[in-house]
């Protein structure tokens, strides 16, 4: 327990040295999802190697660097790629930057991803809230000796995606003229994709939309108190009965003709939170 306690105040103390910062917002960015820092004043750029006890980054698409700096006039921390289970990593080493952030002071974590639909009324290239998740990766991030210092050994998920926030995305969405869906978003291990009968199957628990990251560092995000606000780009369509090959390369062409989008959403949300 003291060990975790200590490795989260030398990872945010290292920060530090290198920028004092004092963020209140934190910002995870996922798969192909990595210009949103363009639009950052970057104060400094941390790459997760130099920072003591972040993991690496194996996915060619994330760039696995901290980026503190100025977002909407806002002093933000924003994580350019992030961790997966598929990865071979365990769920504190995932979920271990969110609990650096926190310490940094941040109250509120933006995250987004890159999911496939399961909703037949959803179309590739849409954006998503999440209102809601489901957690089938099959480990908790919590699981262990809690650390009452971080939170409390139940922590309620009720509202777990922010109200307030979902309401407020909403209406920059509306002002921007972005149209966005809003669902219920499933975590699976990965890194294989689903099988047809693994879709309908998905889709019976009535799950919107597929990916393989998000809810670890959700549900500890949750778990020390912060306000969540989770967005998705629909990279492809997991219908089972019109199911086609999938190309990682169309994915990530999807993701980059979205972004833009999602960068000026997540810019809108920034400055009015």
């Amino acid at each position: 327990m003291e060990d975790l306690l200590k490795k989260i105040e030398e990872a945010a103390g290292y920060i530090r040295s290198e920028e004092p910062v004092s963020p209140s917002l934190g910002i995870v960015l996922g798969t192909g999802l990595g210009r949103l820092a363009q639009e950052i004043s970057i104060d400094v750029a941390l790459p997760y190697g130099q920072i003591p006890h972040f993991v690496r980054s194996t996915v060619e698409t994330h760039a696995g660097r901290l980026i503190c700096g100025i977002l909407g006039k806002r002093q933000v921390v924003a994580m350019q790629g992030r961790f997966h289970f598929y990865e071979g990593y365990t769920m504190q080493e995932i979920t271990f930057p969110v609990r650096v952030l926190n310490a940094l002071g941040c109250k509120t974590l933006i995250l987004s991803n890159a999911a496939g639909g399961l909703n037949p009324l959803f179309n590739k290239g849409d954006i998503m809230i999440i209102a809601d998740h489901i957690n089938l990766l099959g480990d908790n991030p919590l699981r262990g000796v809690n650390i009452d210092k971080l939170g409390p050994r139940f922590p309620d998920m009720y509202g777990v995606y922010d109200p307030q926030l979902i309401q407020l995305t909403e209406s920059v969405a509306t002002e921007e003229k972005i149209n966005v869906r809003k669902g219920v978003y499933v975590a699976v291990q990965g890194p294989n994709l689903e099988t047809a009968a693994e879709y309908r199957f998905l889709r019976m628990t009535g799950a919107d939309a597929v990916g393989m990251s998000t809810v670890p560092e959700v549900i500890v995000a949750r778990h020390m108190g912060m306000r969540v606000l989770g967005l998705s780009i629909i990279t492809d369509m997991g219908l089972p009965d019109a199911l086609a090959p999938v190309d990682i390369r169309e994915i990530l062409r999807t993701a980059d003709r979205v972004e833009p989008a999602l960068t000026r959403l997540i810019g809108g949300v920034v400055e009015r939170v």
